[in-house]
């Protein structure tokens, strides 16, 4: 009988008694944000209702969009502003 000893069912069972460590690992938004649990490196993500859903490929194909037009959105308003200033 052979004894093996996997480092990813240890800290799964960590998670189960202890409940996940989540480290926020990517900010996409003001409101999205990506998460990672230091143990099981399960990965999670905000919906659309602000709860914590499970990444799937879907969301981050969305995430990554909304990233990106989040950074325009903040590159148009920070040339507006300086825009402003100089112009005033």
């Amino acid at each position: 009988m052979k004894k093996t000893t996997n480092a990813l069912t240890a800290s799964k069972l960590y998670c189960d008694v202890f409940g996940h460590n989540y480290k926020m690992t990517k900010k996409v938004t003001f409101h999205v944000k990506e998460y990672t649990c230091k143990c099981c490196k399960k990965q999670l993500t905000t919906d659309s209702n602000g709860k914590l859903t499970e990444l799937t490929p879907k969301f981050q194909e969305i995430n990554s969009v909304l990233a990106k037009i989040y950074s325009n959105k903040m590159m148009r308003m920070k040339k507006r502003r300086s825009f402003q200033t100089t112009a005033a």
